[in-house]
């Protein structure tokens, strides 16, 4: 039988600690040009997700919400920068409990191994399951890719998935096929798929986008129920601002590759500092009519991220910009205090 190992923590601590990562993609003009300009997909970005926390990283289409997740379960290899995570000690060191490894040098087997404690939740349940595959053979496949357990303990865990994720009874989905599902019900086929192996750690990339919204909170309480069961860690990633007040505990706020607000969720929502943040909260509608709420203007269009200039990345469209923000590198994130971190330095 293949167990659930329920993980306990009373105490804070520190489960994914990024320093300084970057993605740069390459710009080509032909299939064999060298490439001159890049996109600066993440640049120098910096945070710390603490176990069983869930983090939220929230923004524009294009700001590199995406790129960060896939960095962090390794899909995509950085440019630069660390990414250090807590992994359980490998067998083979003799030692016990667990280690924090850079997983950003992560190669063959240690990235394999790597890849038990860390998984993804993709946006589109209708593209990321494969429609050829059974239920059961889409949620058993990491347990195949390790080597973990018989078929018959293969099955009985699935199906302890299926129901932990409320497709129940789990004799009826185990051997249908991703069309027979409705949205929702693939969604929690992406979750179970994601907790198989167990892991402490999960990007959630929008996994209710493109959900109805009927079914989306039963999503999201469903994704809160296992942080608190299993203690599972999350970042989590959305471009709407109620659902990151909903399901996030501190949130940070990325333009252009670069994180400009971060926070507790509530103190980032209630008294945002960053020109950007306080547009993007404007822009939200209030259901009380009986308040008013002025939204914030942005001008111009949102800049391109090829070779961006050594300068605030909201400089062009920011309605408190001086001339030091033009002259002077992108401002370093600073503490306002009780843990709100703001890049601006007219703040």
């Amino acid at each position: 039988m293949i167990t659930v190992a329920i993980q306990t923590q009373t105490e804070t601590e520190t489960l994914v600690r990024v320093e300084r990562l970057r993605k740069l993609f390459p710009v080509r003009t032909g299939v064999f040009a060298r490439a001159r300009s890049f996109i600066h997909a993440v640049d120098d970005v910096s945070f710390e997700i603490q176990r069983g926390e869930i983090f939220g990283l929230i923004g524009e289409s294009g700001c590199g919400k995406t790129t960060t997740g896939s960095l962090l379960v390794r899909l995509l290899d950085p440019t630069s920068g660390h990414i250090y995570m807590r992994v359980p000690s490998h067998p083979e060191t003799n030692s016990q409990g667990e280690q924090y490894v850079d997983i950003a040098t992560l190669e063959g087997r240690a990235l394999k191994e790597f890849r038990r404690n860390a998984q993804m939740i993709f946006q589109d349940p209708y593209e990321s399951l494969n429609p050829r595959m059974t239920i059961f053979d889409i949620v058993a496949e990491p347990l195949g890719i390790h080597g973990v357990g018989n078929v018959y303990e293969r099955e009985e865990r699935v199906a302890e998935l299926l129901s932990l994720v409320g497709l129940t009874p789990p004799e009826s989905f185990l051997f249908r096929y991703p069309h027979e599902l409705s949205g929702g019900q693939r969604q929690r086929v992406a979750i179970a798929r994601a907790m198989i192996l167990n892991p402490s750690f999960i990007v959630a990339d929008e996994p209710t986008s493109m959900l109805d919204v009927s079914i989306r909170t039963g999503v999201m309480n469903l994704m809160l129920d296992l942080r608190e069961e299993f203690g599972i860690s999350y970042l989590y990633i959305t471009h709407d601002l109620a659902v990151a007040r909903y399901m996030c505990d501190r949130i940070a706020v990325m333009y252009l590759g670069k994180i400009v607000e971060l926070g507790p969720t509530e103190e980032v929502i209630q008294n945002p500092l960053h020109p950007y943040t306080r547009a993007l909260i404007s822009a939200v509608p209030i259901p009380d009519p009986a308040v008013e709420r002025q939204p914030i203007e942005i001008k111009g269009g949102v800049s391109k991220p090829i070779d961006p200039a050594p300068r605030c990345r909201f400089y062009d469209r920011c309605p408190i910009a001086t001339d030091r923000c033009a002259r002077e590198d992108h401002p370093p994130l600073e503490d306002k205090g009780n843990g709100h971190l703001v890049a601006c330095y007219e703040i």
